[in-house]
């Protein structure tokens, strides 16, 4: 009885503090969302690790020209919500290429993470033709780039 007295008084009391503070509920639900999808990149980044498969979302903040050295790649900068920038590397000789890209388009994003000094790289966004690896994606407005 002691113990869902005590759950109660705290519930009550962090309702009232939501309904005075809604955008603290707002942020706590960002941070929710923001340690759930990037805490694995964030974690990768500071402590330089690389082939790890990672998921997210970011906004386009810079779009890069094409890499036509070897197979070619269409390249851009997302910035996730925690700030973190990565570059995406997306094979546009195994996958589609986004069309139309532009600053501050939303990506949806699933690949392999490669540490680098700016953010990290996030490449294998693509099916393996050869079905030795996992297939990665890019996804905009409903849009699946594979």
């Amino acid at each position: 009885m002691k113990h869902l007295i005590i759950a109660l008084i705290i519930g009550i009391g962090s309702y009232g503090f939501f309904q005075q503070n809604p955008n603290s509920l707002d942020a706590f639900a960002k941070e929710s969302r923001v340690s759930q999808q990037e805490q694995i990149i964030n974690n990768a980044y500071q402590n330089k690790l690389s082939d790890i498969q990672v998921k997210g979302v970011g906004r386009v903040s810079r779009v890069l020209p094409d890499d036509n050295k070897g197979s070619r790649h269409q390249k851009f900068i997302l910035r996730l919500a925690s700030g973190q920038t990565i570059l995406i590397a997306h094979n546009i000789d195994l996958a589609p290429r986004i069309p139309n890209l532009r600053r501050g388009n939303t990506i949806e994003f699933y690949g392999e993470y490669e540490w680098s000094e700016r953010g990290g790289v996030v490449h294998w966004t693509h099916h393996d033709p050869k079905g030795r690896h996992v297939g990665g994606w890019l996804k905009r407005d409903g849009r699946i780039y594979e």
